[in-house]
């Protein structure tokens, strides 16, 4: 009966002959990701979809960039669901951001714009390019000794404390950042095990983590929120929030109104803790491929070191907002990175209603869906399978030419807030890695290939000889 049910909803879509009752092919999956969703598109080639069972629960892959538009389209209460894992809410917690829709989303994000304003991005930068500097100067010391590093690990640990310095920087004491490290960890770990939520299970870890980090960032915004009414200028993106929030605050309170939503200290560190799931693991898997594309193309590895002796003289000096706007070319090597791996391949959504995805394929209620932004990558795009940053120049514009195949920020109301923050990381990361060190791969079978992480990295994390680089070279 349970086979019936799952081919009858699977309709006349490909799909697996035979599916384990109760646990579908979630060890398939877990054991490795990578050739799983490799399959499922595979088999989604010709019709653009396909379906598998995990844990149970009946899953459509969505490979064609039309589908995953109409799917972004419709996240709203009766129709899809955003739930970024397939256990989400237990394991982000209920408040979460990517749960939220209509006029309270909407409201949300208009509470969160002035935290990516021109002012803010400018104040973001130096904080950037001053702990990324810091981090490639360590790794150059380290590198004196001539062992090979695995960059994963490297840019985790920068990112970790890029994204710490950013969004509450000035509130964190020694003990509290090293809390913050430990429980990111199991958290990361959690996300790519079974959802088995009894105590000793990773799964059961992650969700407790995920709680004290919301409480550990609650505390950064009660010292925000009184160093702000001091009048202090802000100097982290907690900050230009509590700014915000302590004026809409002071206007209920003059009008006899409750406090404003998304005000008290727990639902501000709920939000900032978003915002440290969606800066990390995908920031992280995007410079390491930015290392492993530039190492397989010395040419346009050439061309970015060219453009920063352009820009800038003395690479030690800092790199300016100015600057930055000023790197085009190495922006268009960075747009190309993301489009030829996309950190987070896709974005899963679960079926309010049964709806009717294409003329002869009705996606059933409680499905749950998973656009893939992968495969809508090498979709419409000029020789999609070429890495060639050249897609991106004034010329040509493939950005924009095909951005319904450009969906690595996502679509429609959900569409990632910070993307201008992000794209800023990895040019400032790019510029400076480039002008400052020399690596070259080491090269074992199937090191290109993908690993999921939860983000997509290769396989070796990006195996390296790294070597301080003198800027006449």
């Amino acid at each position: 009966m349970e086979q019936m049910s799952y081919k009858r909803r699977g309709q006349h879509l490909p799909g697996p002959a035979l599916v384990l009752p109760f646990f579908g092919n979630v060890v398939s999956m877990v054991r490795d990701p990578a050739k799983f969703w490799d399959d499922q598109a595979r088999a989604a080639r010709k019709c653009g979809l396909s379906w598998n069972v995990v844990f149970g629960r009946f899953v459509v892959f969505v490979r064609d960039s039309e589908l995953s538009q109409k799917i972004f389209a419709n996240v709203k209460p009766e129709v899809f669901h955003l739930i970024g894992h397939p256990f989400g809410k237990k394991l982000f917690g209920e408040k979460n951001l990517i749960f939220m829709f209509g006029e309270a989303h909407k409201d949300l994000r208009r509470r969160l714009a002035p935290l990516f304003t021109l002012k803010a991005l400018g104040v973001y930068v130096s904080i950037q390019e001053n702990t990324i500097r810091k981090h490639i100067i360590r790794w150059l010391e380290m590198a004196k000794n001539p062992e090979p590093v695995q960059l994963r690990l490297l840019c985790r640990e920068m990112n970790l404390e890029t994204s710490q310095n950013v969004f509450v920087g000035p509130y964190l004491s020694a003990s509290a950042r090293a809390q913050i490290t430990r429980d990111y960890y199991l958290f990361n770990v959690g996300l790519m095990r079974l959802p088995v939520y009894l105590p000793g299970f990773s799964f059961y870890k992650a969700t407790h983590a995920v709680q004290r980090l919301i409480r550990t960032l609650g505390d950064c915004a009660s010292q925000s929120k009184q160093r702000m009414r001091e009048g202090h200028e802000p100097t982290c993106l907690m900050d230009f929030w509590m700014v915000e929030t302590l004026r809409e605050m002071k206007e209920a309170e003059q009008a006899g109104s409750p406090p404003p939503p998304h005000s008290s200290d727990m639902e501000i560190g709920q939000h900032v803790f978003d915002f440290l799931f969606a800066a990390q693991d995908a920031s992280t898997s995007s410079l390491v491929w930015v290392a492993t594309l530039l190492e397989q193309n010395p040419k346009v590895l050439e061309k970015i070191r060219e453009e920063q002796r352009q820009i800038r003289c003395d690479p030690n000096s800092p790199i300016t907002p100015e600057q930055l706007r000023e790197m085009k070319y190495t922006e268009m090597v960075v747009k190309e990175v993301l489009r030829f791996r996309p950190p987070a391949t896709m974005v899963p959504h679960i079926a309010n209603v049964d709806f009717p995805l294409t003329d002869s394929y009705v996606v059933p209620k409680g499905a749950i869906i998973f656009p893939s932004l992968l495969e809508s990558s090498f979709q419409g795009f000029s020789n999609p399978h070429t890495f060639d940053p050249e897609r991106f120049s004034p010329d040509r514009v493939e950005d924009q030419v095909y951005k319904r195949n450009w969906l690595l920020f996502g679509a429609g109301p959900h569409q990632c807030l910070g993307q201008r923050y992000a794209i800023n990381h990895l040019i400032l990361f790019t510029a400076l890695f480039c002008r400052l060190a020399s690596w070259t791969r080491i090269r074992t079978p199937g090191c290109d290939e993908i690993m999921y992480t939860p983000t997509i990295v290769p396989k070796d994390g990006c195996l390296i000889y790294l070597s301080a680089r003198h800027d006449e070279e």
